[in-house]
């Protein structure tokens, strides 16, 4: 992971499984072609049973056509009527909508035969097998995932994902539930970045999960490698909260006041211990005093006590009361 700390990120992204067929264009005509050729099979059946006089009397009235002698269940009677409902239900149920932000990715006994990114009213044959897709830019927020870092230190961390999906023939192909994938590679994601730092360090300035940037980068890297092989492009994988787990919550939040509380006193003694060495050599410089050891010492105690004092916060009043 790059960022302060020079951790180190993952290796090269990994190539997708060979032999996989590539997005070609599905065959998908223009629906009113299909609507048409319904309609006029449709008329077309309708007037060879008129014809034959296979059509209800009431049809033939409605329509305005004068009744035909009925023949009888006649084999080159029936069969043109017949198999022209049959074509025209064949066309019918070849006209599907085609919506924007989606894709159908088409099969034939298991063999791919293209991918349809049209909109509108599309007819595809119905003989193929049609999985439609969300190829649109979304995203996916987890719940409290579990993990430990550096320390072992159980954290919880709620991660943001923004996805599609690229390659449609690996998304239909090679997975059947992606957002259980991508979650599943977020999981591991989580394992190898977060175990590389600690989520804070309480003494000394050494990198630590709270560098947002470099986590969500290296996080991002690792998730967009395991996906693209199966068609998901990643954009970011941004851990958008890292909390304790609720077991150690309290102990932890409490270190972490002890250290600030540290740091402070630390800067305090420091300004004091500076404050008080100048204030004495200007003193001695300007001959107001000229102590020996003894007295310089009881100079420092005094200075140092009226110097604390006055640096003590409220709240460290408090404490002392």
């Amino acid at each position: 992971m790059p960022g302060a700390g020079g951790t180190p990120g993952c290796g090269g992204a990994r190539s997708g499984p060979t032999g996989d067929p590539s997005n070609g264009r599905g065959t998908a005509l223009p629906g009113w072609a299909g609507l048409a050729a319904g309609l006029l099979l449709l008329a077309g059946s309708g007037v060879l049973a008129w014809w034959t006089g296979a059509l209800p009397e009431d049809a033939g009235r409605l329509l305005g056509l004068s009744p035909r002698p009925y023949r009888g269940l006649v084999p080159a009677a029936v069969a043109p009527p017949a198999v022209g409902v049959l074509l025209a239900l064949f066309a019918f149920g070849g006209l599907v909508r085609g919506r924007v932000g989606y894709a159908s990715v088409l099969t034939l006994f298991g063999d791919y035969r293209g991918t349809v990114r049209r909109t509108g009213l599309l007819w595809v044959s119905p003989l193929v097998v049609r999985r439609r897709l969300d190829v649109r830019l979304r995203h996916w927020r987890s719940e409290p995932l579990p993990a430990v870092d550096a320390d072992g230190t159980a954290l919880r961390v709620v991660v943001l994902v923004v996805w599609r999906i690229r390659d449609t023939v690996r998304a239909a192909l090679a997975v059947a539930d992606h957002e259980r994938y991508l979650r599943e590679q977020v999981e591991a994601a989580l394992v190898r970045v977060l175990s590389r730092l600690p989520a804070d360090v309480f003494h000394g300035g050494s990198p630590t999960l709270r560098d947002a940037d470099a986590v969500g980068e290296a996080m991002t890297r690792m998730v967009a490698d395991e996906c693209a092989p199966v068609g998901i492009e990643v954009f970011t994988a941004q851990p958008t909260r890292i909390e304790y787990a609720p077991e150690i919550e309290a102990a932890m939040r409490r270190r972490r006041i002890a250290a600030i509380d540290a740091r402070h006193r630390d800067a305090v003694l420091g300004s004091v211990v500076d404050t008080v060495d100048d204030m004495v050599r200007r003193l001695v410089e300007r001959g107001l005093v000229d102590p020996d050891d003894y007295e310089r010492k009881d100079l420092v105690k005094d200075l140092t006590v009226a110097f604390a004092t006055g640096h003590a916060s409220p709240a460290d009043g408090e404490r002392g009361a």
